[in-house]
């Protein structure tokens, strides 16, 4: 039976699939328009409780946004994507992280006027299955489980199944060489696992980490052994604070770069100050939880190594990092692999775009760029000089 929480989810991925079109939009954004513009309207984040929202919740437990003199609320968290982008679009919050692929269909299926200004994060999301499970060929016949068609786990799965000779399918019972995706939420990813109602899920942290704490199944593969320092969520503000309060835009991404870095040389505090044990309670996640993915041990990365869910030791992926610089490369390969990538319902306006003006027109990349310049640079995050980079795949 399904949970209450899968059967919100459904409802979710149909109130969004509602809001993401020109339509369905519209009425939230005249709803924005017109409440009276505070000039001082202070720094509202929403969030979901996964680590993809990481330097947004230590920007405001660490006091980095005051550090630059801006006003800011309390994070809010929400429940699912549908929530987060109805609030962000009626103006009730007005920094949010959203799936990458969320903002390409926000932006051009429905007209979104906002801008992606830097990244949240890199990697941090796995491809989990049951501990039966030997390979990703071993998932031939099987349902593995997805957060959401726009999502950058439904891409990178679907990357790995066609190089492991499998055809993912939206529908019907799969076949021996096919693999049927299933929509569910995450919170309900380990219990379903645990339940054997699904061979593995792709998500983001903590969730792969909960699995493997509680023995319930174990990672088959990072998504950043597969797509090397991808990101997965964005920051995305509305395109008119960026215009007409570009003073307090600059002053907010400062906050989450600074952040960034902190949590890069934190990690261990930072598992502590997302956790349920902190008096701020960003996220229902124990510590430990929280530190299997922030902090892994030389150990744990030899043991990756060796069962393969981890083939490229020499990329040194962290299980997720933190760097802020929108590389355009990465945006427009994102484009080209979405049109490869089934979706269910509208995905007519994917057919229409060009990489390479979606990189310039979907992201802002002045005012991270101001920011890393104030604090070294790439070179602060241990990349070279530069703002251009090769995106490597290998599934």
């Amino acid at each position: 039976m399904p949970t209450e929480d899968s059967l919100f989810s459904r409802r979710d991925i149909m109130r969004l699939s509602a809001l993401l079109t020109a339509s369905g939009a519209l009425p939230f954004l005249r709803a924005r328009a017109a409440r009276a513009q505070d000039p001082d309207e202070p720094v509202r984040i929403g969030y979901l409780p996964i680590t993809d929202a990481t330097p947004l919740l230590v920007a405001h437990g660490r006091g980095f946004f005051e550090a630059e003199g801006l006003k800011v609320e309390k994070p809010v968290m929400f429940r699912g994507w549908s929530q987060i982008v109805e609030a962000f679009l009626a103006g009730q919050v007005n920094v949010v992280h959203l799936l990458s692929p969320i903002t390409v269909w926000a932006r051009y299926g429905s007209q979104t006027p906002a801008k992606v200004v830097a990244w949240n994060h890199t990697s941090g999301s796995a491809l989990t299955a049951a501990n039966d499970i030997g390979s990703v060929a071993d998932l031939g016949g099987k349902t593995v489980a997805i957060p959401y068609w726009y999502s950058i786990h439904n891409v990178v799965l679907q990357r790995l199944l066609r190089e492991n000779g499998l055809k993912p399918v939206t529908s019907g019972t799969p076949a021996a060489d096919e693999v049927a995706l299933s929509l569910m939420s995450p919170a309900d990813m380990v219990p379903a696992l645990a339940a054997g109602q699904i061979a593995g899920y792709i998500v983001a942290e903590p969730f792969n980490a909960a699995a493997e704490i509680n023995g319930i199944g174990k990672v088959l593969r990072f998504t950043g052994d597969v797509w090397r320092d991808h990101a997965c969520c964005l920051v995305f503000m509305h395109e008119d604070h960026l215009t007409n309060r570009p003073e307090w835009s600059q002053k907010v991404v400062n906050a989450m770069v600074k952040a960034q870095l902190w949590t890069r040389d934190n990690r261990a505090e930072t598992a502590q100050l997302l956790s349920s044990a902190d008096a701020q309670k960003y996220t229902p996640h124990s510590p430990e939880i929280l530190a299997r993915v922030l902090t892994p041990s030389e150990a744990d990365i030899q043991g990756y190594v060796e069962s393969g869910a981890i083939r490229h030791p020499d990329w040194r992926d962290r299980r997720i990092d933190f760097q802020p610089y929108p590389f355009p490369s990465y945006t427009e390969e994102l484009v080209r692999m979405l049109k490869d990538t089934q979706v269910a319902g509208e995905r007519g306006f994917l057919d229409a775009l060009e990489p390479g003006f979606v990189a310039g027109d979907l992201v802002d990349d002045s005012f991270v760029r101001k920011a890393l310049e104030g604090i070294g640079g790439l070179p602060a995050f241990g990349l070279a000089e530069g703002w251009t980079r090769q995106e490597v795949i290998e599934a």
